[in-house]
């Protein structure tokens, strides 16, 4: 599956503009980034975990 285009991007940027209006997207953009970076944590936190050996 492909990635979508600029005119694909375009649209979608566009119809989430619409949808929330200016001033929710700055918000919007702030919270998925927390997002990804909190899920990005915990990934590393659980990789981290994995290589520790383990005690008998």
């Amino acid at each position: 599956m492909n990635m979508p285009g600029p005119l694909e991007l375009l649209i979608i940027f566009v119809v989430i503009l619409l949808l929330f209006g200016g001033k929710k997207l700055p918000e919007f953009g702030r919270a998925l980034g927390e997002g990804i970076r909190e899920f990005k944590k915990a990934l590393q936190q659980k990789s981290d975990s994995d290589d520790t050996p383990k005690k008998k």
